[in-house]
């Protein structure tokens, strides 16, 4: 069937521990993205790990179910009602598509985002400091970071004078506040933004043609699962029409993009254990705050800005985590 092929059912303990594996909470985590994704098995590793080293083996005091939305809307919303109809003890919802997903579905079971944008705006919690409800967790995105890509775009390549900010309102409903918020700013942006709407990653790339036919365009890639299969194929196009681009993963620098900015992703995902474990020992998620990204990760490839006639600055070398040659 679909849905088990669809799920990763971490390995329980042979019999008779089996009877008793039974018996313990089960933790449902909804992934955004493909199992088979290279960013899948740090972000699984670092929940696992986190959950261990607060005494949640896997096996020994809980069950761990995973499902796979494969960066497609309708099978996210496939994956939540099927998680929420098996009644888990918590909810580990990746991303902001997971979490609308899951919020018309249950206000019963607790559910902790991990990587969740604007959840006030998108109707998810009450407050950040007091959510009010079943759904809490760790955010990813916030306007001041689109104002960061577009300061780093700019910094790098100094003649840039827009930026094409893609994404996807069926995914990101958010984008367009957070975009009207920056602009709203007193100092207000360092370049015009182009609102890009894309479906799918292939979109994305046939549309790189056109706006490289404006001088002084900058590509923004931010988070979209259904792009991560496809970043070394955008890398390339980016790069091929001589497109300075920044994204939120750091595999986009890694495959070839100019370079990328954001959340250490599987910190969250260990904070997000924390979280879980609250809330098996008795916490409400009404009353955990939402929380902020702590860790930052910079990555520059020097390689793709001499192809793209691009200087890197010398505080941008000095600030990077990273830099690729």
């Amino acid at each position: 069937m679909t849905t088990l092929r669809r799920r990763t059912l971490l390995a329980l303990p042979a019999l008779p521990g089996l009877a008793r594996a039974q018996g313990l909470p089960r933790i449902g985590v909804l992934m955004s993205l493909a199992e088979t994704d290279p960013e899948a098995a740090p972000r699984r590793a670092a929940l696992v790990a986190g959950l261990a080293a607060l005494g949640w083996k896997q096996g020994e005091t809980l069950r761990l179910e995973i499902r796979w939305g494969d960066g497609r809307a309708e099978r996210i919303a496939a994956e939540a009602a099927a998680m929420v109809a098996s009644a888990p003890a918590v909810i580990v919802a990746n991303g902001t598509p997971v979490a609308l997903a899951l919020r018309p579905l249950t206000r019963s079971i607790p559910v902790v985002c991990a990587l969740v944008t604007d959840p006030i705006g998108n109707g998810m919690v009450e407050s950040l400091a007091r959510p009010g409800g079943n759904i809490t967790g760790f955010t990813f995105i916030e306007p001041g970071l689109i104002a960061k890509w577009l300061g780093l775009l700019k910094e790098v390549a100094p003649g840039l004078t827009r930026a094409a900010v893609v994404y996807n309102p069926a995914f990101n409903p958010w984008y367009p506040r957070a975009l009207a918020e920056i602009a709203r700013a007193p100092q207000g942006l360092p370049v015009a933004v182009v609102e890009t709407i894309v479906r799918t990653a292939e979109e994305i790339e046939a549309r790189l043609p056109d706006l490289a036919q404006v001088p002084g365009t900058g590509l923004v890639i931010g988070p979209e699962s259904f792009v991560l299969p496809r970043l070394p194929a955008l890398a390339a196009a980016a790069r091929a029409q001589g497109l300075p681009g920044v994204s939120v993963y750091p595999r986009f620098a890694e495959v070839g993009g100019l370079m990328a900015y954001g959340p250490d992703v599987p910190d969250i995902f260990r904070r997000a254990a924390g979280y879980v474990d609250r809330i098996l020992r008795g916490a409400s998620p009404a009353t955990l705050p939402v929380q902020q990204p702590e860790r930052f990760a910079f990555t520059l490839n020097q390689a793709t800005a001499t192809t793209l006639g691009l200087t890197l600055p010398p505080a941008l070398l000095a600030a990077a985590d990273r830099v690729i040659d």
